[in-house]
């Protein structure tokens, strides 16, 4: 453990939190205790990422996230304060790739410690459409005839680089529960004192989010339709898992707005797929997918991406979101 963090005094602790690190829960909402007590200081780019953290960690940790609740990660853009934060830190705990300006701070920082969980687990390309079962990786990009690589490349107005591939990884609980086995290892090896709490608690998130796999499994099993409409291209590996097809209004830029071709393709696909709702998110505008659901007669609902729990969530932490997404996706797809 960074032995620096120990010494730093309460002055200095007391200004990290006025600096703009969000605290995710009772045991991270107070710095000036935490950092006196020489607990495992972890900084989390976003809020999937500070969740495996705080599950993984449990009391030897003290874990501050880079993105504010209700703030979308993808525009996230890091102050110098911050970048100067993350020197006091132990761990620096992100996914390469969603946030450029969290990927170059961390970069730049001296923080012995630094997890990138997409090294943890493999990504995939996905454009605007995805999905199609759970052989990965392949037939995308003439399915619909959609330039996914395309999509990666010019459809994002805030210089988004995802190269490595699609980012979302946390949607699907299979790769959201290798990432945590990545990041307790991690734990475990940087600070060996409390390497078998750490590895008791990654046993009990790797368990749980099993289930949750088995919960999208059987819920999902019997249904009407395989294809769902988003506004963001965020539930590819989602899809992938359960053998359905993300058609998505935007690309995995939330913020790019889709041509007048990709509004009319849409149309065609959901009156030749049988598809009854538009999602939207949280964090996001709502505008285009009522729009294109105004004009197509269909519904609108809530798919997460739980990229940030607020107080318009539907659950107060990851598993309880996930769980109201199954239960959003059944209603849509006609499951029995």
């Amino acid at each position: 453990m960074n032995v620096r963090r120990r010494h730093i005094s309460t002055v200095a602790l007391t200004a990290v939190a006025a600096l703009g690190f969000g605290t995710l829960t009772a045991c991270s909402s107070d710095s000036a205790a935490a950092g006196d007590t020489g607990t495992f200081d972890v900084v989390a780019s976003f809020y999937p990422m500070a969740f495996l953290a705080e599950r993984i960690g449990g009391e030897h940790v003290h874990v501050t996230s880079l993105t504010q609740p209700g703030q979308e990660p993808h525009d996230l853009e890091i102050s110098a304060r911050q970048t100067a934060q993350l020197e006091e830190a132990d761990a620096a705990l992100y996914l390469k790739g969603l946030q450029p300006s969290v990927d170059e701070a961390i970069g730049q920082s001296p923080i012995a410690t630094k997890i990138d969980a997409a090294e943890l687990t493999a990504l995939e390309e996905h454009g605007t459409e995805a999905g199609h079962g759970e052989e990965h990786g392949d037939g995308h990009e003439d399915e619909h005839g959609h330039e996914d690589e395309q999509a990666h490349e010019d459809e994002h107005g805030h210089d988004h680089d995802h190269e490595g591939g699609d980012p979302h990884i946390w949607l699907d609980p299979v790769k959201y529960a290798e990432v945590a086995e990545g990041v307790g290892k991690a734990f475990q090896k940087a600070d060996p004192d409390h390497a078998a709490d750490y590895r008791k608690n990654t046993a009990t998130l790797v368990k749980d989010l099993e289930a949750l796999d088995e919960k999208f499994r059987n819920g999902l099993a019997n249904r009407t339709t395989d294809v769902f409409v988003t506004s963001h291209a965020a539930f590819g590996y989602l899809a992938e898992r359960y053998g359905l097809t993300e058609e998505a209004i935007s690309g995995l830029d939330p913020d790019t707005e889709p041509s007048g071709a990709r509004v009319k393709e849409l149309q065609k696909i959901a009156k030749d797929d049988g598809v009854t709702t538009v999602f939207y998110e949280t964090l996001v505008s709502d505008k285009t997918a009522k729009t294109l659901a105004g004009d197509t007669g269909l519904k609108t609902d809530v798919l997460d991406p739980v990229e940030g729990i607020t107080d318009h969530s539907r659950g107060e932490d990851y598993f309880q979101v996930m769980e109201a997404n199954l239960t959003a996706l059944r209603t849509a797809l006609g499951a029995r």
